[in-house]
């Protein structure tokens, strides 16, 4: 019986893993659609303000976050909360500090 368990345990984690390597995928190209729709395929800016590290260097990775899911009033800058979490807003921040949409 505890090797049925240790198993049924084997599987999900796999499952898990793989479910969360689809929603970087899925989160990645969104930031190169979506998010470069605005701020340029390459992330060094268009109508938006570019989402390089060196640009993002000074602020810290909630912020951006909160600016993923809220959007900025008063500018192109729309909410994506409707269509993410903030797990996944908190990760579009970490991926674009980290310089690794290039």
């Amino acid at each position: 019986m505890p090797s049925r368990l240790a198993s049924l345990m084997l599987i999900l984690c796999l499952a898990a893993g793989d479910a969360g390597a689809q929603d970087a995928k899925r989160l990645e190209h969104m930031l190169k659609q979506d998010c470069g729709s605005c701020h340029g395929l390459t992330m060094k800016g268009g109508l938006g303000r570019p989402l390089t590290p060196e640009a993002l260097a000074a602020a810290d990775p909630e912020t951006l976050a909160g600016i993923i899911l809220d959007g900025v009033p008063g500018t192109a800058m729309p909410p994506w909360r409707p269509l993410l979490t903030a797990d996944e807003a908190m990760w579009m921040a970490n991926y674009l500090k980290k310089g690794t949409n290039q």
